[in-house]
């Protein structure tokens, strides 16, 4: 069982990957913004991040994976962007910000568990 840090500000969204995540076999844990999302990775150690883009509060979904990438103890953390955004130039910008994959809104749960698989 892997652990897996699902981040987004929609309740749905999150209820949707968790559910999908469970089934699955995985520990999943969940935050709604990017302060609580830093601090659950820290806690929690996930293998896996799951990060919204576009998050209410200081910091969204870029910047919290600038900082997971800037940590040496969170660099191996796999990181894959959630975003309704799917243009090449929104995948480029969550690349340059150091994930791992991008998967555009709306996605289905075959999609997560695919993208998840490859991860992991």
């Amino acid at each position: 069982m892997k652990r897996i840090l699902i981040v987004d500000d929609q309740p749905d969204i999150r209820e949707l990957v968790r559910m999908t995540l469970e089934i699955d076999g995985h520990e999943v844990h969940e935050a709604e913004d990017g302060a609580s999302a830093l601090q659950a990775v820290r806690r929690l150690a996930p293998e896996l991040v799951l990060l919204d883009v576009m998050m209410p509060g200081g910091m969204d979904g870029l910047a919290v994976c600038r900082a997971l990438r800037s940590d040496p103890a969170r660099r191996r953390t796999r990181i894959v962007m959630l975003s309704a955004r799917g243009q090449k130039t929104d995948i480029e910008a969550g690349r340059a910000a150091g994930a791992d994959a991008y998967l555009a809104k709306p996605f289905s749960p075959r999609q997560v568990l695919d993208v998840v698989s490859r991860m992991l």
